[in-house]
């Protein structure tokens, strides 16, 4: 097996470990600040640990020169989670996943005032067909205003996006840092800023969880964090940017599906239309890349 078919394995692989993340968390009796503190301290160890046996480098040098982006970073990745993961409860898990994928139609959004980048027509037409989708997904077009607890797991889920959008851009500015050893510290500052947190804010006692929650609990730390991360920056080196970019939206197809097969949660014609848009608008979003990223390579 040559190194791009492993590549995209494990780029699929982790991205369809991330699709089942909303099936985890449903079944752990457990606030999702504390979830997410959690994953973010059992994520930052598995990482660690994989760099320390795997002998590869971690740069101090690079982290101290970008400690502000990297605490920023870290900051909103905890929060981030725990407004997903709340979304999760209030919503289904493909109206929650699908909100949450309209980071990248944000980011492209916001990269003329951010980036100076040139929106353009085609660009234009991406964003707004997200935008419709996204009214698709929320049920408006379906039957009205949807009901309190679904529109608060949209918002929540929504202001996940913004967080996760405000990550990418923060990511963007980092300059002589691995991708691995950006996230190890992201998530292990994550786990910092949640400790307190939870101190402050989680009052009464916790439920007694049952041997399954902590199966699921371990699962989402393990598998879904340390795995997942590792498979996905195993795979940088092997896979051009736009195929790497593509393929991420195996995340959300996966929270979809199961979704709709496992758990039985109901999709209207309407919201696979809105899911066929978002996830369109954004992988449409990627193929300029491609074809000029070709043209660059033949001159």
């Amino acid at each position: 097996m040559d190194k791009r078919t492993l590549g995209k394995l494990k780029l699929v692989g982790s991205m369809a470990i991330w699709g089942s993340l909303g099936l985890f968390i449903r079944g752990i009796d457990l606030p999702s600040s504390l979830i997410a503190n959690f994953r973010g301290i059992v994520g930052a160890a598995f990482l660690l640990l994989v760099m320390l046996l795997g002998k590869l480098p971690f740069s101090r040098r690079a982290v101290k020169e970008n400690r502000i982006c990297l605490i920023l970073s870290g900051l909103m990745l905890g929060f981030n989670w725990i407004l997903l993961f709340e979304a999760y409860r209030y919503t289904t898990i493909a109206v929650s996943t699908l909100c949450y994928y309209l980071a990248p139609i944000i980011v492209v959004a916001v990269s003329p005032l951010m980036f100076r980048e040139r929106l353009g027509l085609f660009r234009s037409l991406c964003v707004a067909a997200a935008l419709a989708g996204m009214v698709f997904v929320s049920g408006v077009a379906d039957s009205g205003l949807p009901s309190p607890g679904q529109s608060r797991g949209v918002l929540l889920a929504l202001g996940a996006a913004l967080l996760y959008a405000a990550i990418v851009i923060v990511n963007k500015k980092m300059k002589n840092i691995s991708g691995l050893e950006r996230t190890v510290v992201q998530l292990g500052i994550s786990a910092l800023v949640l400790l307190p947190y939870n101190f402050l804010t989680v009052r009464g006692p916790l439920p007694v969880m049952e041997l399954p929650a902590i199966l699921l609990l371990l699962a989402v730390g393990v598998i879904h964090t340390g795995l997942a991360y590792y498979l996905y920056f195993g795979c940088m080196e092997d896979l051009p940017s736009q195929t790497v970019a593509i393929l991420a939206y195996v995340d959300p197809v996966t929270a979809v599906l199961l979704s709709a097969l496992v758990l039985r949660e109901p999709m209207s014609g309407g919201m696979w239309l809105g899911a066929f848009l978002v996830i369109g608008a954004a992988v449409l979003l990627e193929l300029p890349l491609r074809r000029k990223t070709k043209a660059d390579d033949k001159q």
